[in-house]
């Protein structure tokens, strides 16, 4: 393989650490800047033992942009009332997912791109409660 598929891997194993990183920290705007920061310097770790300095810095971008797309999706699922481990254990998941889906040539690209779009999209929508079953009570 060429090094295109190093950097693309390299991109996506970083969306997936940036995706674990709003899934423990995303909960309020301060953990989730505290995500980024930790999702690149650990991107960069991680992209320094896949290969060298420029798999490294497409590693460490990478989680910046998956904590950066992910981190609206915790604190919204939060703030709707929904649990900090459920939300947790949802976006370790899909960082675990698209840490496996970044293997396939071309997907870690894609990823790059795609999450933090999605959670640009999620920030700009109107925060709802879940009504559940207090909309019969009336």
């Amino acid at each position: 393989m060429g090094e295109w598929y190093w950097w693309g891997l390299a991109a996506g194993f970083g969306v997936g650490i940036g995706l674990l990183a709003a899934g423990l920290l995303g909960r309020t705007r301060i953990l989730a800047a505290v995500g980024v920061l930790a999702a690149a310097a650990l991107g960069l770790f991680i992209g320094l033992l896949i290969g060298e300095w420029d798999e490294a810095a497409a590693c460490a971008a990478g989680g910046a942009l998956g904590a950066v797309g992910g981190a609206p999706f915790s604190r919204r699922s939060v703030e709707a009332g929904g649990t900090t481990g459920g939300t947790a254990m949802l976006l370790c998941g899909a960082g675990l997912a698209a840490g496996a889906l970044a293997l396939v040539p071309g997907l870690g690209y894609i990823e790059a791109v795609l999450v933090p779009v999605l959670g640009v999209r999620l920030s700009t929508r109107a925060s709802k409660r879940y009504k559940g079953l207090r909309t019969l009570a009336r």
